[in-house]
């Protein structure tokens, strides 16, 4: 009370009158600096660098290389144009580039699934390492009479993909990352391998991506990147410090190209998620599967959608409704994955709980007796009508038919593929890469650009569900969830 009741003479002010004006004062600044910031940087607009000193920053929806409508494709079809704004801002925030390192991308094997995430992981390190060329990557396909021998010889890219759409997808997006046809058409790779006496081949080097940016000691060596941010710089540190290690020159685009060759398994290594949802929705486009496997499949869905048609179930799965299963028990499955008869009897459940019963459903396997035995017990048990690639084709399009069976096991593969993504329901089995990748990419469709990612071990999204064991990271392969392009 002292302070209140002290009096002062005429020529100062009070205390309580200082602490009043101090007040009013710091509240003005207060005032005056939110609303300068406020002005500079809205909530809804996040900053972003100018391009040039003295540049006002743009909006993120007016940034050049963001096209609005893109919002409104459907990721989930195999026929979608390739969204290219997500690759083109990585591509150009990328500013290190090393002239003449070329990347090829050809230890690849197994599946579609697998070997189409190896050739995008393997381009994502490309761009990152600041590489300006590619070798258009070869595949490595399977012996015809015996699916498990995954390594028998080496196909061209059209043997599972559209080449002029990954050329021109890639163009537009990365206009500094050429695509070479093989390795000889790098410019100087000839001269290079002439002055040290070798092929082509052997001046290729291989390197594991995860030897570079740092150490996970004591992890699972499947575990995905997590350096991935610092492996560009540390991946260029390592070719300045070991091309003087061993006298060579700065690599060139001339007549001294540096070659790399990433190692076998460097397919689920880059944390997908790293560069937003919107780039890992899209990245996948680049690799559009061949033109004539995909009109294979819209025949098959039409007879599919005939078929469903002409059954008669629930309202729940009413009209041209069909499901779409992923039987995976041929002989190069491994032990421990799903049995027979764990698959099918979720899958039986779970289309039971979809209204399916009575219904039409479409079955990919490569296990033709499995396939057969599936359909006699579905329809004893739910009159549900499983149906094959082969048994939509015959007798009805017979032209198809013989398309079909020109096709090797993989490329049929694709088929399956397709097909499945246009089913209404889908029911897959995890760590099948293949059934992963297509519930996957179905995932897609309600958010498009801006999906958030599949709950691992969940009841699915509403149009796919998979089924299997989800305890342990590393022996049921939920890594590939983190790592795999939809």
């Amino acid at each position: 009370m002292a302070l209140w009741q002290h009096k002062t003479s005429s020529g100062r002010r009070s205390p309580i009158a200082i602490m009043i004006a101090c007040f009013t004062g710091l509240s003005l600044l207060f005032l005056w600096n939110r609303h300068s910031h406020h002005a500079h940087h809205h909530h809804d607009v996040p900053p972003s660098p100018p391009s040039r000193i003295g540049a006002a920053p743009q909006p993120f929806s007016q940034r050049p290389g963001r096209e609005d409508a893109s919002a409104t494709v459907d990721l989930s079809d195999a026929r979608a144009p390739f969204v290219g704004w997500p690759l083109r801002r990585v591509c150009a925030e990328e500013v290190t580039y090393v002239p003449g390192l070329t990347f090829l991308c050809d230890s690849n094997s197994g599946g579609p699934g697998n070997i189409r995430n190896y050739v995008l992981t393997c381009v994502r390190y490309a761009v990152e390492a600041g590489a300006t060329a590619l070798v258009l990557p070869t595949i490595r396909a399977r012996a015809p009479d015996d699916p498990a021998r995954l390594f028998r010889e080496r196909r061209p890219f059209s043997y599972l993909f559209d080449e002029p759409h990954f050329r021109a997808a890639l163009a537009a997006a990365c206009p500094r990352l050429a695509v070479h046809a093989r390795a000889e058409d790098v410019p100087g790779a000839r001269a290079r391998a002439a002055r040290e006496g070798r092929d082509v081949d052997r001046i290729v080097e291989r390197v594991t991506p995860k030897h570079f940016g740092g150490s996970r000691a004591g992890c699972d060596q499947r575990d995905p990147h997590r350096y991935a941010d610092q492996f560009g710089a540390a991946f260029r540190a390592y070719l300045r410090s070991s091309a003087a290690e061993r006298g060579w020159a700065a690599s060139n685009s001339v007549d001294n190209p540096r070659l790399v060759r990433l190692s076998w398994g460097v397919l689920w290594d880059w944390p997908v998620l790293r560069d937003g949802p919107e780039f890992a929705a899209s990245f996948g486009g680049l690799l559009r599967f061949r033109p004539d496997v995909l009109d294979l499949a819209d025949v098959i869905v039409g007879a599919m959608r005939t078929r469903a048609a002409a059954t008669t179930g629930t309202e729940a799965a009413a009209g041209q409704a069909f499901l779409g299963a992923h039987l995976r028990t041929e002989a190069d499955a491994l032990a421990g994955w799903p049995s027979y008869e764990n698959q099918t009897q979720n899958y039986l459940r779970e289309a039971a709980s979809r209204g399916y019963q009575g219904r039409a459903a479409y079955l990919a396997s490569g296990n033709e007796t499995e396939a057969q035995k599936f359909g006699r017990e579905a329809m004893a048990s739910l009159q549900l009508d499983v149906r094959t690639k082969y048994g939509l084709l015959e007798g009805r399009h017979e032209e198809e038919l013989s398309r079909l069976k020109a096709l090797s096991w993989d490329q049929q593969a694709l088929v399956d593929f397709v097909v499945l993504l246009n089913c209404d329901y889908f029911v897959g089995v995890s760590p099948s890469s293949f059934s992963i990748n297509v519930a996957l990419k179905r995932h897609l469709k309600e958010e498009g650009l801006y999906t958030r990612p599949w709950k691992v071990g969940g009841r699915g999204d509403g149009r796919s569900w998979l089924v299997g064991r989800y305890d342990r990271y590393w022996d049921d392969w939920l890594f590939m969830f983190d790592g795999m392009w939809p």
